[in-house]
């Protein structure tokens, strides 16, 4: 008689990577073909963030890149659009390995984060085993349920001054897995809007990454080419997110077209 296929959660080896002190580059999917995260993972990458803050991507679009993502060894995470429980709820239903929420600035809001991306007893995320991420129901449900939060990675954004002055508390919250740091919204911030290089920015990177790495949490961060990646890199930073499929397309273009006088 055969027997009874058991059905298993994928393994997040970047949350557990991170906690090893290892560090890992990724890219963000604005596109919704799915062929650009099979690309994405040809190149190397190890993580794919489908981005669905900055773009007019609809649900069925962001299920289709996660599930190609799960073809890979490339890491699927999903960075929402706002601050909403149902968004996080959605995204991680449909078999994403985290989330990653921005404008989060104070220890309640990051609280509330957590809470809606583990199942009791971490937090009180909406309880179905029936949907994507559970394998259709076809999983254990209370091993579905353990294994979610064992391999949901969170992700808060530290890109306001609010958010830098309640770093340390947001900190306390022990479900969250990274401090992502958004360089582009900090200059705004610090008053030098467009210029993530200026050295007020640098500086504020450096202390959100000291304090973020001295309460044991990953720092994660934008790149928007290879030098700022290794910058980024040597000041201790883990989890980088280089430039973005259509940023690449972009890149790419203009350097043909150099390469031919064109521009």
């Amino acid at each position: 008689m055969q027997t009874r296929k058991e059905f298993m959660i994928r393994e997040n080896r970047i949350k557990k990577g991170l906690k090893e002190g290892k560090s890992y580059i990724g890219t963000f999917a604005k596109i919704t073909d799915p062929c650009v995260v099979e690309i994405f993972s040809y190149i190397g990458f190890d993580f794919v963030i489908v981005d669905n803050e900055h773009t007019q991507m609809n649900k069925e679009s962001m299920v289709n890149l996660v599930r190609t993502a799960g073809n890979s060894d490339i890491v699927p995470t999903v960075r929402i659009k706002n601050n909403d429980p149902v968004e996080i709820l959605q995204a991680l239903d449909c078999g994403a390995l985290g989330v990653q929420v921005p404008m989060t600035d104070t220890r309640e809001i990051v609280q509330m984060v957590a809470d809606s991306a583990k199942y009791a007893p971490l937090g009180n995320r909406g309880y179905s085993a029936s949907h994507r991420a559970g394998a259709y129901g076809f999983m254990d449900a209370t091993k579905y349920a353990q294994m979610a939060n064992e391999n949901t990675m969170v992700a808060v954004y530290c890109e306001t001054r609010k958010a830098m002055e309640n770093l340390e508390e947001m900190l306390k919250v022990d479900q969250v897995d990274i401090i992502f740091i958004g360089p582009f919204d900090l200059t705004q911030a610090l008053g030098v809007i467009g210029q993530p290089r200026h050295p007020l920015v640098i500086e504020a990177i450096g202390e959100i990454t000291k304090k973020t790495r001295a309460a044991g949490k990953a720092v994660g961060i934008i790149a928007s080419d290879a030098p700022m990646t290794r910058q980024w890199l040597d000041m201790g930073i883990q989890y980088i997110a280089l430039s973005s499929d259509q940023a690449m397309i972009g890149y790419a273009g203009r350097q043909f077209m150099r390469e031919l006088g064109r521009k």
